[in-house]
């Protein structure tokens, strides 16, 4: 974050300025400048809503290419549950995971594993009051970037664990070492991903120094690939690991409902209903709650904007998948690992605030209210600023005028025609 590291992108070209995308943005990241799009580093969570949104696909996450696997003696790919239920007709993990086998992967390693592992060690920490009440999930680096940046009085009601994703890597390459004898630096632990927001956790990890993962593949990219490469008629070798309550997490309720001991939680998924949680949570509303569950896209990773499946269809699927497989198959065997917990605290990142300093702060925000006084106050975005409120702050800023405003600009002309009028009249 602090590098402003992103895989949300912007294909200007495609842009025609529609405005669509300033208006979901959840940090109002976006502005339309003369005519396109422009996306503020420094705000963007790279949640992918303006993916998801663009009518003209302007938007792109840019992810790792499969060449990448050249660069390693030795490849894990990192599957997770949501990647499935991508393909008709896969009754379990094992068909999946062999296409990818043949695909130029060693070997395979089940995120879903080590969500198991993660929900296990969150009982743990729920059982002995290690957290603030109430307890947010990781797991989500969109989520977790959105309260960094916008709800600091949060942060500590973080669950101080890596995503699962993170924590299989570290797994994987520790197994993959002791399996071959090589050292870590020639293996190659590639994710297969749903969403930008995951990709940036590999490239700018959130609660930890440094990534065990070496890439992240979108699955829009590799599903053509196992597509030709999944045959029904074709008996593959047990691979798979992990259990209906691992495979739980790729949709929304998964994670909470995977917890031992913890009936009081809260499931919320898509960047507006995770908004109105956050603010009430920050305004101390849900008192008997004790989990949190948040996901940035709808419905879960299963909804991430680089999947291809609908997500409901998906959902079915999953479901279908989860009752063939045993509950809970992962457990820990002693006490939490330290690579599970975060090696860096969370700290706030305050690319929201109106100065570096309290005096600063309040005179932009007087100065801010005098502007907002001035505008029309309609939230009409034909500005390029997601409402009045982002066009007063622009101003205060200095990346915007007043005479952005277009309807401020008609009633200007509107009122120098009238006055000249009046002024012809007066001389007849």
């Amino acid at each position: 974050m602090d590098q402003f590291v992103h895989s949300v992108t912007l294909e200007k070209r495609l842009c025609n300025g529609c405005t669509n995308c300033i208006k979901r943005c959840p940090t109002q990241a976006i502005r339309v400048r003369e005519g396109k799009a422009v996306i503020e580093a420094e705000r963007c969570i790279d949640c992918g809503e303006c993916i998801r949104l663009c009518p003209h696909r302007a938007k792109r996450a840019v992810s790792d290419p499969l060449a990448l696997l050249g660069h390693f003696e030795y490849r894990v790919a990192i599957v997770p549950p949501s990647l499935y239920v991508q393909y008709n007709h896969q009754k379990n993990q094992d068909m999946v995971l062999d296409a990818l086998c043949r695909a130029g992967f060693d070997d395979v390693f089940e995120e879903a594993e080590a969500s198991e592992l993660i929900s296990d060690a969150t009982s743990r920490i729920m059982a002995t009051g290690g957290a603030a009440r109430p307890v947010i999930s990781s797991a989500c680096p969109a989520v977790t970037r959105l309260i960094r940046v916008r709800f600091p009085e949060l942060i500590d009601h973080m669950l101080p664990l890596v995503p699962p994703m993170e924590l299989a890597a570290r797994m994987a390459k520790k197994k993959a070492a002791e399996k071959n004898g090589l050292p870590e630096e020639k293996i190659g632990c590639i994710a297969i991903v749903p969403c930008p927001a995951k990709v940036t956790m590999r490239r700018a990890p959130v609660g930890s120094s440094r990534s065990a993962l070496d890439g992240a593949v979108s699955v829009t990219e590799i599903y053509p690939k196992l597509l030709a490469l999944l045959d029904g008629s074709r008996t593959p070798p047990h691979r798979a690991t992990a259990g209906a309550a691992g495979l739980a997490w790729a949709s929304s309720g998964g994670e909470a409902l995977g917890l031992s001991g913890v009936e009081n939680h809260l499931v919320a998924d898509g960047m507006e209903s995770i908004i109105r949680v956050l603010e009430d949570l920050e305004d101390e509303k849900y008192d008997q709650i004790d989990f949190v569950e948040l996901r940035a896209c709808p419905g879960g990773c299963l909804g991430g904007s680089l999947q291809l499946e609908n997500p409901y269809i998906a959902r079915t699927k999953l479901k279908r998948m989860q009752r063939t497989v045993a509950g809970t198959v992962n457990r820990l065997a002693g006490g939490i690992p330290t690579e599970m917990l975060w090696d860096t605290d969370l700290t706030y990142a305050p690319v929201l605030e109106l100065g570096a300093t309290r005096g600063e702060r309040f005179e932009r925000y007087n100065r801010m209210q005098t502007i907002l006084k001035t505008l029309p106050g309609l939230d009409c975005g034909a500005c390029g600023a997601p409402s009045c409120e982002a066009l007063a702050e622009d101003v205060v800023r200095g990346t915007g005028q007043v005479t952005d405003c277009v309807l401020l600009r008609c009633r200007q002309l509107e009122a120098r025609l009238k006055a000249r009028e009046r002024k012809g009249g007066a001389g007849e």
